[in-house]
C-alpha cells in the first residue's frame, strides 16, 4: 500500500489523480497509484498559441527580472524537497537519497540560472572598417518544447526550464507517460513561485500529458523553435530529422554506453566503490550508468572477484527503506529486456555473475545486478540495455583500451582510473575519449550542473545545464554600427556611385 500524503502536500487534488485514462503504476510493487487526465492532441494548437502569447510578453521582461522568477522557484523547491523527492521514489522507483538528489539538482540549476540572468553576454568584435563597431547580441528564441524520460523525471526538465526562462522563452513540458505525477507536482510548485512573482504571463510554463501524439505535435510545430528531448537513440532518430526538416533546433540527450578504463596503477579500492555506484545506482537506469569495464589484464581477475563480492552484499528491495541500495526496474518490460541481453551475451561467450530475479522481494521488477565477463566487445555489448548489466573486457595497452571504449555508437560519458599522469592526459586529449564527458578517478555518472551535460555520436550532440548551454535557447545576432561620415565596404570592395 502507498501513502498519498506527499501527493497531497504537493497540491495534487483527488480529481487530478482519478478518473483519467492514463494509468500510473509504482515500480515499487506494480500497484496502481493514479489515473490521470491526458491532454487531448486536439488541444495542442491552443497550448502552443498560449506559449506564443506568453513569449510576446516574456521576451520584453529584463533578464535579471526573469531570473527573479527562477529564484523564487528555487525557494519553493527547497520547501517542497522532501515531498517531491518522495514522489520521485514512488513513481520512478529511486532510492530515497537519489530521489532527494534529483530535486537538489533542480535547486542547483535554479541557483545557476539566477546568476546567468545577469550574464547573457555577447561580444564586441573589432571591425576592419574605420568608424564602425561590431557586436553580438543574444535574444530569446521562442517557446521550448521539453520531452523528458522516466529515469530522471524532474531534473532534466529543470535544466531546460530554468535556462529557457531566464533566456526569455516559455516552456511546454511533455513528461514520460510513466512519470506524470512528478511533472504535475512540479507545475504546482512553479505556480506558487509564479504567484509570488506576480508578473508571469499565462502560458509561460505548461504541461502536456500524453503519448507519442503529444510529442509529435511539439516536434512538428514551427511555432516551437527549440525541442529538447531526452530518451532513446531510436526516439532521437525520429525527432531530430523532423525538427531539422522545419529548420528548428534540437537539443538531443539520447543513449549512453559508458565505459571505465582501469589501469594497472589504479587505486582499486576507490575504483570498486565508483564502479558499484555507477553500475547499479538507479538500478542501472541512468543514461550515464557504467555499462562497460575495460580492465588491464594484469588486474582483471582480481577486480572481477572483488566486484562479485561487493555485488553479493548489495541490499535490494523497497527503495523507501533507508538500507536499500538497489531498487526496482521501472517495469517488467525492462526486466525482460535485461534477461534477453544476458542470454545474448552468454551466446557470445560471456560468463554471467548475478543477473537473476531477486528473491524475497514482492511486487515490482527487482533483479540482482549482473557482471558479465566477455571475451571481446560484441554487438550485445555495443547495444545499450537500460538495466544493471556491467560487461567486463580486458586490454594490454592504453591505446587498445581507448579504441575499445570508443568503438560503440554512443558517446555520452567515460572515465579512467589511473595514477599515471601520462595515461590520464592521453585519455583527455584529442586521441583519447570521444565522449562529451570524460573523467579521471571518478565514475561516469553524478555530473554536476556547472558543466554542460551531453554527448556525441548517437547520444545526439545536445548540451544542457551549465557552462554555455544557455546559448541553445537563444538566437545570436551580429550587428554593425557605422558612426562615421563615410561608407567603406568590407574586404576593400569599391562601389562608388
Amino acid at each position: 500500500m502507498h501513502s498519498f500524503e506527499d501527493l497531497k502536500k504537493a497540491g495534487l487534488r483527488d480529481d487530478e489523480l482519478t478518473g483519467g485514462t492514463l494509468t500510473v503504476k509504482s515500480p515499487i510493487d506494480g500497484a496502481e497509484i493514479a489515473k490521470v487526465h491526458q491532454t487531448p492532441a486536439s488541444d495542442m494548437p491552443a497550448v502552443i498559441d498560449r506559449a506564443q502569447e506568453a513569449f510576446a510578453a516574456w521576451r520584453k521582461v529584463p533578464a535579471p527580472e526573469r531570473g527573479e522568477l527562477v529564484r523564487l522557484f528555487g525557494e519553493e523547491l527547497r520547501k517542497a524537497k522532501d515531498e517531491l523527492g518522495a514522489i520521485v521514489t514512488l513513481e520512478a522507483g529511486k532510492i530515497v537519497s537519489e530521489g532527494l538528489g534529483e530535486v537538489q539538482e533542480m535547486i542547483d540549476i535554479c541557483d545557476f540560472a539566477v546568476g546567468l540572468s545577469r550574464q547573457l553576454y555577447g561580444l564586441t568584435i573589432a571591425s576592419e572598417r574605420p568608424g564602425h563597431r561590431m557586436a553580438e547580441t543574444w535574444h530569446p528564441m521562442g517557446p521550448v518544447g521539453v520531452i523528458t524520460a522516466f529515469n530522471f523525471p524532474v531534473a532534466p526538465w529543470a535544466w531546460n526550464a530554468a535556462l529557457a526562462l531566464v533566456c526569455g522563452d516559455p516552456v511546454i513540458w511533455k513528461p514520460s507517460e510513466k512519470t506524470p505525477l512528478t511533472a504535475m507536482a512540479c507545475l504546482k510548485i512553479f505556480a506558487r513561485a509564479a504567484d509570488r512573482f506576480g508578473k508571469a504571463p499565462e502560458g509561460l510554463v505548461q504541461l502536456a500529458i500524453g503519448g507519442p501524439e503529444i510529442g509529435e505535435a511539439l516536434v512538428n510545430a514551427r511555432e516551437v523553435p527549440v525541442i529538447s528531448a531526452t530518451g532513446s537513440t531510436r526516439m532521437g532518430e525520429i525527432v531530430g530529422p523532423k525538427v531539422a526538416a522545419r529548420f528548428g533546433r534540437c537539443i538531443l540527450e539520447l543513449g549512453g554506453n559508458n565505459a571505465m578504463i582501469v589501469a594497472p596503477s589504479a587505486d582499486l579500492d576507490m575504483a570498486i566503490r565508483a564502479i558499484v555506484f555507477s553500475a547499479v545506482g538507479t538500478a542501472g537506469q541512468r543514461c550515464t550508468s557504467l555499462r562497460r569495464l575495460i580492465v588491464h589484464e594484469s588486474i582483471r581477475a582480481e577486480l572481477v572477484e572483488k566486484l562479485a563480492k561487493a555485488y553479493a552484499s548489495l541490499p535490494i528491495g523497497d527503495p523507501r527503506d533507508s538500507a536499500t541500495l538497489v531498487g526496482p526496474l521501472i517495469d517488467e518490460g525492462a526486466q525482460a529486456a535485461m534477461m534477453t541481453a544476458l542470454e545474448a551475451a552468454k551466446a557470445e561467450g560471456g560468463t554471467v555473475h548475478g543477473g537473476a530475479v531477486a528473491e524475497g522481494v514482492a511486487g515490482g521488477a527487482y533483479v540482482t545486478p549482473a557482471i558479465v565477463d566477455m571475451p571481446t566487445q560484441t554487438d550485445t555489448v555495443r547495444a545499450e540495455t537500460f538495466a544493471p548489466i556491467l560487461y567486463v573486457l580486458g586490454y594490454s595497452e592504453l591505446d587498445e583500451a581507448i579504441a575499445i571504449q570508443n568503438d560503440v555508437p554512443q558517446g555520452l560519458s567515460s572515465c579512467i582510473f589511473t595514477l599515471n599522469v601520462r595515461e590520464a592526459e592521453t585519455f583527455l586529449s584529442a586521441v583519447g575519449s570521444d565522449c562529451g564527458i570524460a573523467n579521471v578517478n571518478i565514475g561516469p555518472s553524478g555530473a554536476e550542473i556547472g558543466g554542460a551535460f551531453g554527448g556525441e555520436k548517437a547520444t545526439g550532440g545536445g548540451r544542457e545545464s551549465g557552462s554555455d548551454a544557455w546559448k541553445g535557447y537563444m538566437r545570436r545576432q551580429t550587428s554593425t554600427v557605422n558612426y562615421s561620415a563615410e561608407l567603406p565596404l568590407a574586404q576593400g570592395v569599391k562601389f562608388d556611385i
